[in-house]
């Protein structure tokens, strides 16, 4: 069966060999509110659709419009044979009751790795996603580029104390990478970006390396709140 569960995932799991983000844009909180229910609705009635899908969550974003979705497979096949058997009739209740979602595409991903504060307990307040595009596919580049970003983060002279974690995830068309970070609050991560620097990070050489990367070409930061885990009994 179906549970629905306020845990956080695990984002660094050792069995996803797929994540998967998308986002919908639903234009008011009270509809998102509404699709939030509608998605736990259609999913919790029904029996968990595949072994292969470790978990699906939900997050409301702070622009007050949107959704993001994110889940985690054992493979990208596990995921096409959902959207084959499973995955339209959720849809078709999901469009009934809050019609005009407009999805706004599919990412296909793989975590490369994280960074992680030892010791870490507390609970993720907010979730920040930075999204960055480079001008091709180049999976070297990808890689590069996080392990450029992890170099900067550890040589960081003044961690801002509300960072959890930060968990890299490379598209597997080579364009993007993608950043799920945990944050203590949604002030925090303000506060973090009010402080000195072009962005989060003091102005240390490390971080002027990734700000100037050759072939980047756009970044967006977007904030979030779980609103709900969905995860097999």
């Amino acid at each position: 069966m179906t549970h629905r569960t306020d845990t956080h995932p695990d984002l660094a799991r050792p069995d996803a060999g797929a994540a998967l983000f998308s986002a919908w844009r639903v234009g008011t909180p009270l509809r998102q509110k509404e699709a939030v229910e509608a998605i736990a609705g259609a999913w919790v009635r029904r029996p968990w659709p595949a072994g292969g899908l470790l978990g699906y969550h939900v997050y409301t974003g702070h622009d007050a419009s949107t959704l993001l979705h994110y889940s985690q497979w054992r493979s990208p096949q596990d995921y096409e044979g959902f959207v084959k058997a499973h995955r339209q009739e959720r849809v078709d209740e999901i469009d009934t009751a809050v019609p005009g979602v407009e999805r706004l595409g599919l990412g296909r991903f793989r975590h490369y790795r994280g960074l992680v504060r030892p010791g870490e307990t507390r609970v993720p307040g907010c979730v920040v996603v930075v999204d960055i595009e480079f001008d091709g596919p180049d999976p070297d580049r990808q890689r590069a580029w996080v392990d450029a970003v992890v170099d900067a983060l550890e040589n960081e002279p003044r961690p801002h104390p509300g960072g959890i974690s930060a968990h890299f995830h490379l598209s597997v068309d080579g364009t993007r990478v993608l950043n799920y970070a945990e944050w203590e609050s949604a002030q925090a991560h303000v506060d973090a970006l009010a402080g000195p620097g072009d962005g989060i990070g003091s102005a240390t050489e490390q971080w002027r390396r990734v700000q100037t990367w050759p072939g980047l070409r756009a970044s967006t930061v977007s904030r979030y709140d779980h609103a709900l885990g969905l995860v097999p009994d």
